[in-house]
């Protein structure tokens, strides 16, 4: 990605290296089963501080389960979890809760509290932290203003679109400034321009704030979005969205591919576009490759 005076950076990586930091998330030959049904068979893949990773699969692939594993819903079957370095795979509830306040969570339909106003909504998480009123609001309206929904702070979910409350759903996942944010599916049965805005709050996430996330989608148009697309601040402090274009390669964005609970493609948009697999190339849409 750039920076407003147009040159390449990839802070977030450098840093990796020349500190030697670890992974923010990790899995190591992972896996899980219920009964007879293999969901997970040795995953294993890395994602490093401020780099986005675009999980593709069809249903029933084991996407939705990754996220799960994270956040400690599940317990595999064998393999390790990290999160920044530390293993999680054995953790108890208690210790749980301390690394899940540290990720934000962006559900499929919002999931929003119908009987909370949005104001409501976002702090939730804030105010069961027990944090002062006076900072919880400040909070709440930078969160809003960062999904460009300042207007909508007292109005009630069943008054929103669905764009609308999934963008909302991103404002509660982003309260506290979380290391790492979880999208599962956060386009579906969106129209493609309400869509696109989400896949462009994915964006800002990871180029502005260097946030660490997995974007779990079935749909190639966010790939083409998230994968080709950068974020900068232009001079009057305005976010502008630009085309990676061919004098630039970002670094912070990669796929990975899972069919049957085994991961088949790990690596860039432009290496997924010359793999020669039929199941890849018959999921990949024509427009895309």
């Amino acid at each position: 990605m750039k920076n407003a005076d147009g040159k390449l950076r990839a802070e977030a990586i450098a840093s990796n290296i020349e500190g030697s930091r670890p992974p923010a998330i990790e899995f190591r030959e992972v896996d899980l089963a219920f009964d007879d049904l293999v969901i997970l068979d040795k995953v294993s893949f890395t994602v490093d501080r401020g780099e986005t990773r675009i999980v593709l699969g069809g249903s029933g692939t084991g996407k939705s389960t990754i996220i799960n594993l994270i956040l400690g819903l599940l317990k595999p079957d064998a393999g390790r979890i990290m999160i920044d370095g530390q293993d999680i795979t054995d953790f108890e509830d208690m210790d749980l809760m301390r690394i899940r306040k540290r990720i934000g969570m962006v559900f499929q339909e919002g999931a929003l509290f119908d009987s909370l106003s949005v104001y409501e909504n976002v702090a939730y998480r804030l105010h069961e932290e027990g944090i002062d009123e006076g900072e919880v609001e400040h909070e709440v309206m930078r969160m809003l203003q960062f999904v460009d929904l300042e207007d909508a702070v007292d109005k009630m979910p069943i008054e929103l679109s669905g764009g609308m409350r999934r963008r909302v759903g991103i404002a509660r996942a982003l309260a506290g400034d979380p290391d790492i944010v979880l999208f599962d599916e956060p386009t579906a049965g969106l129209d493609p321009p309400t869509a696109r805005n989400i896949c462009e709050l994915a964006i800002k996430l990871r180029d502005i704030e260097s946030v660490t996330s997995i974007f779990v989608t079935h749909e190639m148009d966010n790939l083409g979005y998230l994968s080709n697309e950068y974020a900068v601040i232009d001079e009057n402090g305005n976010v502008q969205f630009e085309r990676e274009g061919n004098k630039l390669c970002m670094m912070n964005t990669s796929i990975m591919m899972l069919r049957g609970g085994r991961i088949i493609f790990q690596g860039t948009d432009e290496q997924l576009r010359e793999v020669d697999d039929p199941y890849i190339r018959r999921f990949v849409s024509p427009s895309y490759v």
